[in-house]
């Protein structure tokens, strides 16, 4: 009827186009009698939309369930080989990590005065502690400290350094009174190296390749670290050791990643644990190695001297095969299974899933190579790498916080007197960390034991900050019967829980990153979330160079962090016994499981990604409300 009326509007009953924009048969053949002289217009259609490029063999973007097993997964002799020549950097790699407290410990100096006779006079001021996690200032039997004023009028210093060394940093260019500022500008400068390395090599790992990556690493960082060595003023040695961190996060962010894509579902955590445990026998050896070379440009030439034997990776260390398959590289895939194969002396016949010949279809394909700025538009997967990046902050945060406090002068502690005595208790405590990591994770997996440890980080932060200040106060009251030492016993005790959980919380946050970031991104992820930690670390030297000014505040705002962490964990995935996401779609379908599974019969309140649908074909057709079957619902479920 509406069509009617529009026709009797328009006048002399002639017919309305039809959908298409043409006329009925009969009247085009009279309209065109009526108007000869009117030229025929040509009707434009819009050309066909090109054909979609057809898709990758799921069988070759499945590399944990069918491309591994064909190599024979970490059974292989060359798989073994290739993880054991990603452990063995860690040692060198721990001993660069922990070089700065020994080359920038702030040592004991006074002033050496020359009298008639060549003797010297003077004050002895110890120097405040400066490695991160000090456990109280060492007891040296010194006179009182002049004042500043005083105190800093001199023309030659002594110094008596604690670190095992005759000479650092600090004493090489007399670092003490107004130049004291300058040990700090020096810490902050392999840490702000490390931050941005992370950042920009592992975009580039995602788009050249692990390999190089590691090997110009390798290369750039035997140069700038034997020039660290050669430094002739602090401003040289700091900007020396920001490109050293650089490079030093070069190797570290590599090394991970290609541990993480060799191995299968069920080794993964603990090769990588594995590495750590190597790292730390760095830390407990750096002591050692300091009081040998007892010259800190010595030291630090044995420290960056071994990445020499890493050069050898360039003819032995392959690309990750991994990487290179989710980039789809098959001709240079191909290229590296032959080589695997020949390695393992297996034989193709092997292949029941048909990897090879579904590779040899694919040679052709085009790479296609993602950087980490496509994670923005993903619904899950941003949401997923933040989450982790806040925690890993958190928790490397919050580390320093716990350790001031056993080091401040509310706790003052007296159990621990020496440099040595310090710097193991603080490796103890990180060892006792990872220790605990492998039983936790193995039994409540990723999720579960990042959750456990950031409630047990909270925990101890809230109690540090309320209940210590309430035992403070009961303290000051008369026949109480708390005293000093009460408060001092229970902030030990908290301390202690919080650098074991908090240590904990940072380490796994990023290999629980580096799980859920699909291969094509996961330098770029990797480097987001070991950034962040890098952040987190950098907070030491930031409230040193302030001398401690709003500790407290700091403290507050990163227990407040940690509240905010245990609720976003809930939110994550678990990667445990879960095969590695290789492109985009499969880290955003890597959603969280429901921690109880749903009872027979019950509807979930979230429809899972195989019952979403796509609106955006819908228009206002009747003839779509027509085909609607009767016993569906609007949101494209079936009624019961």
């Amino acid at each position: 009827m509406a069509i009617d009326r529009r026709r009797e509007a328009a006048g002399g009953g002639r017919p309305l186009p039809a959908e298409n924009g043409s006329l009925p048969a009969g009247e085009a053949g009279s309209a065109a009698a009526a108007t000869p002289a009117a030229p025929t217009a040509e009707i434009q259609t819009l050309p066909p939309p090109p054909p979609a490029a057809p898709t990758c063999s799921p069988l070759l973007l499945d590399y944990d369930g069918s491309v591994l097993p064909f190599l024979g997964g970490l059974g292989g002799s060359y798989q073994k080989t290739l993880v054991l020549l990603t452990w063995i950097p860690a040692l060198f790699i721990g001993f660069s990590q922990f070089s700065d407290s020994f080359l920038l410990d702030q040592p004991d100096f006074w002033c050496r005065e020359a009298d008639g006779r060549g003797n010297g006079t003077g004050h002895l001021t110890r120097g405040p502690a400066n490695h991160s996690g000090l456990l109280g200032p060492p007891a040296l039997p010194t006179t009182p400290p002049p004042d500043n004023a005083s105190g800093c009028q001199c023309h030659e210093w002594q110094y008596r350094i604690r670190a095992g060394l005759v000479q650092n940093v600090v004493s090489k260019w007399d670092l003490v009174c107004e130049s004291s500022w300058k040990v700090h500008i020096a810490k902050f400068s392999l840490l702000v190296g490390l931050i941005f390395g992370y950042l920009v090599t592992g975009c580039i790992a995602d788009w050249v390749g692990r390999r190089p990556v590691l090997l110009f690493s390798v290369i750039f960082i035997l140069t700038f670290g034997l020039t660290v060595a050669l430094s002739v003023n602090v401003t040289m040695f700091s900007t020396l050791r920001f490109f050293e961190g650089f490079c030093l996060a070069g190797i570290i962010l590599s090394l991970y990643a290609l541990r993480i894509e060799l191995c299968p579902p069920g080794h993964r955590f603990m090769v990588t644990m594995v590495a750590s445990f190597i790292a730390m026998a760095g830390q407990f050896l750096m002591p050692g190695l300091a009081a040998l070379c007892r010259d800190w440009q010595v030291l630090q030439a044995v420290i960056i001297c071994p990445f020499l034997l890493m050069l050898i990776y360039w003819s032995i260390f392959p690309e990750s095969l991994r990487w290179l398959m989710a980039t789809q590289q098959f001709e240079a895939s191909k290229k590296l299974i032959l080589q695997f194969t020949n390695k393992n002396r297996m034989s193709t016949e092997s292949d029941i899933k048909g990897v090879m010949p579904e590779l040899e279809k694919e040679l052709a394909r085009r790479p296609k190579k993602v950087c980490i700025v496509k994670v923005v538009g993903t619904r899950n997967l941003w949401k997923n790498i933040v989450v982790l990046c806040v925690n890993s902050l958190t928790g490397f945060g919050i580390h320093h916080c716990f350790a001031k406090s056993m080091m401040g002068h509310e706790a003052k502690m007296t159990i621990i007197h020496n440099f040595y005595a310090d710097y193991y208790t603080m490796a103890g405590i990180a060892l006792a960390s990872c220790l605990a990591m492998c039983p936790v994770v193995g039994f409540l997996g990723r999720r579960g034991g990042l959750l456990l440890f950031m409630i047990l980080t909270a925990l101890a932060s809230l109690l540090q900050l309320g209940l210590l200040n309430l035992i403070g106060k009961y303290s000051q009251l008369p026949n109480s019967g708390m005293s000093d030492s009460v408060k001092d016993k229970f902030s030990t005790a908290f301390s202690i829980v919080g650098m074991f959980s908090s240590h904990a919380v940072g380490s796994l946050s990023v290999f629980f990153c580096a799980e859920i970031t699909p291969t094509v991104i996961r330098g770029g992820g990797l480097g987001l979330v070991l950034a962040s930690a890098g952040f987190g670390m950098l907070t030491a030297p930031i409230m040193e160079l302030h001398n401690q000014k709003g500790y407290f505040l700091h403290h507050v705002i990163f227990a407040c962090c940690t509240l905010i962490c245990i609720i976003c964990i809930l939110l994550l995935p678990e990667s445990k016994s879960q095969n590695l996401p290789e492109n985009i779609l499969d880290g955003e379908h890597y959603t969280r499981k429901p921690l109880l599974p749903h009872k027979k019969g019950e509807q979930p309140l979230l429809l899972t990604n195989s019952e979403l649908k796509d609106y955006s074909g819908l228009h206002d057709s009747s003839a779509v409300s027509d085909g609607v079957s009767e016993n569906t619902t609007a949101n494209g479920m079936k009624s019961m």
